[in-house]
């Protein structure tokens, strides 16, 4: 059998680095760990960090195509972050210009759970404790 430990992290492109790079810090929080300009990429590489542990490898490349978000298509669907507080994550959001979807409840948990999208419309939910 398998013996995956764990996620190591997840790997996004983005198409304005300064920006998704402020999003993902300043929004978000996620605290840098690495940061390289690959002059044969022409391109950067930004490890992030949540509570400690390298979760999101953030990529910028040149003229990189659109994603599609809507209609869902095929493929990877949201980044979900887990949250101890959705009413104060939301206003924490709102101070930064960031708007959430309205809130809903997972039918099977009764858990509480909002989507925004990133600078470049990947959708990221949020989904209360």
């Amino acid at each position: 059998m398998l013996q995956i430990s764990g996620i190591h992290h997840i790997a996004i492109i983005c198409s304005d680095y300064e920006r998704s790079k402020r999003f993902y810090t300043e929004v978000l929080g996620l605290k840098m760990i690495a940061e390289v300009y690959r002059e044969e990429r022409r391109s950067y590489k930004l490890d992030l960090a949540l509570n400690g542990h390298y979760v999101i490898e953030l990529f910028s490349f040149p003229h990189p195509p659109a994603r599609v978000s809507r209609p869902e298509a095929a493929g990877l669907r949201h980044l979900a972050w887990e949250v101890k507080d959705l009413d104060a994550t939301i206003q924490h959001l709102q101070t930064h210009n960031v708007v959430a979807e309205p809130i809903r409840i997972d039918e099977f948990t009764g858990k509480r759970f909002t989507f925004i999208s990133d600078p470049d419309d990947l959708p990221i939910e949020f989904y209360e404790r």
